[in-house]
């Protein structure tokens, strides 16, 4: 074993640089492909219920509420 000491850790900004925000062609994409995602597990509800399969209709309802909350977030926080 050898007496070797880390090197001290870089002490933390005073302040955080400015984030700016996505440009809108950015989160148009993003909302597009949310919307996309958020059909697919539509469809697995839709389907899951047609098939009398109640959980796994909720579970899919619930990813489709889920993403089209994460995607609306994302296009109007900028």
């Amino acid at each position: 074993m050898t007496d070797q000491t880390e090197p001290p850790a870089p002490a933390p900004a005073a302040t955080p640089a400015p984030t700016r925000p996505r440009p809108m062609v950015e989160r148009v994409g993003m909302a597009a492909i949310a919307l996309l995602m958020a059909l697919m597990f539509a469809g697995v509800g839709a389907a899951s219920f047609a098939s009398g399969e109640p959980f796994l209709g909720v579970m899919g309802v619930i990813g489709c509420l889920m993403v089209l909350w994460a995607g609306g977030s994302t296009v109007l926080r900028g």
